[in-house]
């Protein structure tokens, strides 16, 4: 059979080859090394198996996924344990994983790609794309209220009741930089944040563009900028709903086609066909010294709600080349998200002063914008770089971006278990040797 090349069926197939070949080199994950050929020792890399093993030995963990990579090699990636206790079934390298805050640095870096685009600026108010923030209230303690009363109380504000605390005007209207570094004041932990649930009740089938208008109505835990106070859902929920207005695109809609799609994310998303959950690592807490399932294994997850603090799922791999893009300036396999300059500004970590230091676990670090930065290696306990950054997620996901080293790093696991991740780092860091 002979094909005429400027027939129908020829063109067809040319064209389906192109797609083919360009989705190809989209999904194509990074290259491979020896530990050897990026300075690392193949024998000391072994250590990171050792370090996870010991955890799921001691029933701290069911598995994990580990990955290292260096000079723009990636020398490790290796699955430990099971992707779920019941069924004993191996943990694989892709397995997905529910990523909790570690979405927050996505989420930043789709603010920071419309800030390039000259759509938000970092001073910008909040009210400028919600009107509801326009004048917002602070939540201040009565004389004489212990905290712990004051939490619990009521009412609020001159509402009746046991009222814990009065409501004054905010000083300064909270900007896009105070939700990027947990300035704001928003639902972090204080007096205000208790009455969220009742002055903003939020139902299952709420969109970001329902939801996050009510939040204005919310008083906040103090005023804008005077401290650093985790933020853990409704400041980087807000940048999401922010980033739809902006963009003029649903934000899941946004991360697929400007950031997952270009770096070849093919298993990141809020949600995936019943094929791909099958993948999705079973979620733990431990109870009374051992692990139990988990009641809800969705988390923050959702098919309608897209909570760019919480809701993404991924796979190491995947999250590695996200990783691998901050590392490279803002570029990866040809395709710019950033400019060099914009990461340098995500990864500064002077944004909130000494007002992060001064948290408890704190010192020596600082923060960007989403992200934590290490600035004194001791003072922080911390075997990385300075400079170096990253975040964790509330499930146990941790990642970090080491310029001077040259160095991505990513464990995903989802149970959370204080102090892994610093024992990764070391397992790591021990493992350069040139």
């Amino acid at each position: 059979m002979t094909f005429n090349f400027q027939s129908p069926v020829r063109a067809r197939l040319v064209q389906s080859a192109v797609v083919f070949l360009a989705l190809l080199f989209t999904a194509a994950s990074m290259p491979t090394g020896t530990a050897e050929q990026t300075g690392l020792a193949t024998d000391r890399l072994q250590r990171i198996h050792e370090v996870m093993q010991r955890y799921i030995d001691a029933g701290q963990i069911s598995g994990a996924v580990t990955l290292v990579a260096r000079r723009g090699r990636v020398a490790h990636l290796e699955a430990h344990g099971l992707i779920d206790l019941e069924s004993k079934r191996p943990m694989p390298k892709d397995a997905i994983f529910r990523l909790a805050s570690t979405s927050k640095p996505v989420t930043a870096v789709a603010v920071l790609m419309l800030i390039e685009e000259g759509k938000i600026r970092l001073t910008d108010p909040v009210s400028r794309f919600i009107p509801e923030f326009k004048s917002m209230k602070v939540a201040v303690a009565r004389p004489g209220v212990q905290p712990a009363a004051a939490a619990g109380g009521r009412g609020g504000g001159g509402r009746g009741g046991d009222v814990a605390f009065d409501l004054v005007s905010a000083t300064r209207e909270i900007t896009i930089k105070d939700l990027l570094t947990h300035g704001s004041g928003l639902m972090s932990g204080g007096l205000g944040g208790t009455q969220a649930a009742r002055i903003a009740p939020k139902a299952p089938t709420d969109t970001l563009a329902d939801y996050i208008p009510k939040l204005g109505a919310v008083p906040l835990d103090f005023q804008p900028g005077t401290a650093w106070r985790y933020s853990g859902i409704a400041g980087f929920e807000v940048l999401s709903r922010i980033v739809e207005i902006a963009s003029g695109q649903p934000f899941d809609q946004f991360l697929q086609k400007r950031v997952f799609d270009p770096l070849g994310m093919k298993d990141t998303g809020f949600w995936f066909p019943e094929d791909r959950l099958a993948r999705r690592v079973t979620l733990y807490q431990r109870m009374d010294n051992k692990l139990t399932r988990s009641q809800s294994q969705d988390g923050l997850s959702s098919k309608v709600y897209f909570s760019g603090a919480g809701g993404l799922m991924s796979t190491v791999e995947d999250y590695s080349q996200f990783a691998q893009m901050l590392l490279n300036g803002g570029t990866l396999n040809g395709k710019r998200l950033l400019g060099p300059r914009t990461v340098e500004l995500m990864s500064n970590g002077t944004h909130a002063g000494e007002l992060f230091a001064a948290n408890p676990g704190r010192g020596g670090m600082g923060f960007g914008l989403g992200v934590d930065v290490v600035q004194d290696l001791a003072r922080s306990n911390r075997i990385t770089s300075v400079g170096s950054f990253g975040w964790d997620g509330a499930y146990g996901t941790h990642f970090w971006v080491d310029a001077k080293e040259q160095m991505v790093g990513v464990m995903f696991i989802n149970t959370a278990t204080p102090g892994m991740a610093r024992d990764f780092e070391t397992a790591v860091m021990q493992a350069v040797v040139n």
